[in-house]
């Protein structure tokens, strides 16, 4: 039987650790590379970072399997037995440029259920931690359940880029949504963004193209808080491909897909 107490309890340690590395290299240099455009940039410490974790997870629990962004975990094309989801820096751009708005996310999985979500703010010391049926937390305070929220009084995240014509998603769309709420945001980090619903910080978050890596953590989360998650058309995201991406308190989520989306 999975002990999933005791993989709670080395991950946060792990997701510590590797915070840590992190502080300790913001006087280094950088490597910086290109993954599929010159926006998309993987550093050296995310290839560190990613493989710090892997070599913790295969050393203590060689049977689970690992999705990771960087490419040095497993290949995985099923949910079966234990998976980790890892993004070692959810938000790179925002690392090189600012040592800020980026986080350490790890989501760890049963066939397919979220057990564990760990989104690590690495500057401000903030771990959001989820632990399924037992509620979600900032360090140690408890996260309330979300509160209904009226979208003329909601912060929503959403990136400028959804707001002009593109392939993705007709851009008058996200124009109503944007007139109608109180206010947008967006901080160039999923993982945070989650991490902020979940605390309530945003009231939801919409993007149009996101990898398991970067959500996985933060479903557990809002899950725990009483959250809603789907596509942007309202369909079950798959944690094995990239999909479009849309959480929030629950009322107001059903709201904008009933209403502006579908």
């Amino acid at each position: 039987m999975t002990n999933w107490k005791d993989i709670d309890q080395k991950a946060k340690q792990w997701v510590k650790e590797a915070g840590e590395k992190i502080r300790n290299s913001f006087d280094s240099t950088l490597s910086i590379q290109y993954k599929s455009n010159p926006n998309d940039l993987v550093t050296n410490m995310d290839k560190e970072i990613e493989q710090f974790l892997i070599g913790k997870i295969q050393e203590t629990y060689p049977e689970h399997r690992i999705l990771g962004e960087e490419g040095y975990g497993d290949e995985v094309t099923s949910l079966d037995g234990v998976l980790w989801i890892i993004d070692p820096i959810d938000g790179t751009m925002n690392f090189v440029h600012q040592q800020r708005n980026f986080a350490i996310s790890v989501g760890i999985y049963g066939d397919g259920i979220g057990y564990i979500g760990l989104i690590y703010d690495v500057v401000h010391n903030e771990l959001y931690h989820a632990f399924k049926g037992e509620g979600a937390f900032m360090n140690d305070l408890p996260l309330p359940m979300l509160d209904k929220v009226k979208i003329e009084e909601a912060i929503v995240s959403v990136n400028a880029t959804w707001l002009l014509e593109n392939p993705r998603i007709d851009h008058n769309l996200m124009t109503k949504i944007v007139k109608k709420v109180r206010g947008t945001r967006s901080y160039g980090s999923a993982a945070l963004e989650c991490a902020y619903v979940a605390s309530g910080r945003l009231d939801a978050y919409m993007t149009m193209r996101l990898a398991p890596w970067d959500f996985a953590a933060g479903l557990v989360l809002i899950e725990e808080v009483g959250g809603s998650m789907s596509t942007i058309t309202g369909e079950k995201l798959d944690l094995l491909t990239k999909n479009s991406f849309f959480v929030g308190e629950k009322s107001l989520h059903n709201l904008i897909l009933t209403e502006y989306l579908i």
